[in-house]
């Protein structure tokens, strides 16, 4: 696992300053309970895997004795009321270090941001990412109260916290960030928001020749020419009132039937509209300009650009990711939000960890891999976290 070595020590120690913290406060409360351990961290992160595996309704049916209920791993490698006791109390900052909301300096994730960033880079210096990457946005699924709580009703999971990532064509997500409102302190306020988020998704891939693919929320003909000087090509949807588009397309003063396109070039920059079941606006500095007319097969179906086909095979990969990274999820409604970003993290570092396996030769699948997981973390629990290591170099992409 990625990050194991790195976290551990700091989950162990601040969910025991955490504890200490809550009896402080009630000194008639029940009597202390020993601190947490590294060992007991990975047993418990051990039963929190395996709950992905076997959904039911409550946890405490994990410990129940009842025949349709009773399973032996469980019990095996944690009491019920100890696993309770941590999942009560798993905490990943020191409260007293908060700083007064007001401030501008105010950060609204600082209660997971050292497990954040962490984890976020460790996923950039592990894996060099495929030619051809993808941006978009998730939601980690919760209804209780965060101020930067996010509705879209445009996807299956429609409350909850807005993630940007970019991943490759292998399914591993190489960079993240969550949407934490609007930033008081972004010094650049000539460029939009959606336009500061890829310009900051990218800094770790400029330089090299990837090709980007984004959809309406994100492009734009200022974002593709900033990005084109870093060496990097974009092409997606656009909406066709974006600033920079041509008149025509402003206006939409276009009359097209189906399988029309229209297309206009501006240096490497090319913008067009396609006609299928409704007009489709397309910006791409990757491609070579398609010809202008009208396109239909003999059944008169629209032919579909060689544009419009490269971005459906490429946009969809952050879409695969969330499906992947949540086939096992174990997320609970009653959970605080930390701590669903958090198990989110876990998943996602899983299949990550399950990529970089597949790309030095294995031929395990995600479910395999995690399972083995499961059985090995025992192990670890005897021996304790390794240290970490120096990496020697990058695994290469998945091709």
């Amino acid at each position: 696992m990625l990050y194991f070595a790195e976290i551990i020590h700091l989950l162990v120690e601040e969910m025991n300053r955490y504890y200490h913290q809550h009896v402080d406060r009630r000194q008639d409360g029940p009597s202390l309970r020993p601190d947490v351990t590294e060992s007991e961290i990975f047993l418990f992160l051990r039963i929190i895997i395996q709950m992905g595996h076997d959904i039911r309704d409550r946890l405490t049916d994990y410990w129940s004795t009842l025949n349709q209920f009773a399973t032996p791993f469980y019990s095996e490698t944690m009491k019920r009321d100890r696993f309770l006791h941590i999942l009560r109390f798993l905490h990943f900052a020191d409260n007293s270090t908060g700083i007064d909301r007001n401030a501008d300096s105010y950060d609204r994730l600082w209660k997971i941001r050292t497990i954040f960033d962490t984890v976020n880079d460790a996923f950039e210096k592990y894996y060099n990412p495929s030619e051809h990457l993808a941006i978009d946005e998730i939601i980690v699924k919760f209804k209780g109260r965060v101020i930067f709580k996010q509705y879209i009703p445009k996807k299956h999971k429609r409350f909850g916290i807005k993630i940007f990532k970019i991943c490759d064509a292998a399914g591993y997500t190489y960079d993240m960030k969550i949407y934490l409102g609007k930033d008081r302190t972004r010094a650049d306020r000539g460029v939009t928001a959606t336009h500061a988020t890829v310009r900051d998704l990218c800094k770790r891939i400029e330089g090299v020749g990837h090709k980007l693919y984004m959809d309406n929320l994100f492009s734009s003909p200022d974002l593709f020419d900033k990005l084109m000087t870093k060496n990097i090509t974009c092409c997606g949807t656009v909406s066709p009132n974006r600033k920079g588009l041509p008149d025509d397309f402003r206006r939409r003063q276009f009359r097209l039937r189906k399988g029309d396109i229209r297309v206009r070039v501006r240096q490497n920059m090319t913008a067009l509209v396609w006609k299928d079941k409704r007009d489709v606006y397309m910006l791409t500095n990757m491609h070579s300009p398609p010809a202008e007319g009208s396109f239909c097969d003999e059944h008169g179906n629209a032919i579909k650009p060689a544009v419009v086909a490269d971005y459906n095979t490429h946009m969809g990969y952050v879409d695969k990711v969330d499906r992947m990274a949540n086939s096992y999820g174990i997320c609970r409604r009653t959970w605080k939000w930390r701590n669903k970003l958090f198990f989110h993290l876990l998943d996602l570092t899983i299949l990550n960890s399950h990529i970089l396996l597949k790309s030095c030769g294995a031929n395990w699948t995600h479910r395999d891999f995690r399972l083995a997981l499961v059985r090995n973390m025992l192990e670890l629990a005897r021996r304790g976290p390794p240290r970490p290591q120096r990496p020697r170099g990058r695994t290469p992409a998945v091709t």
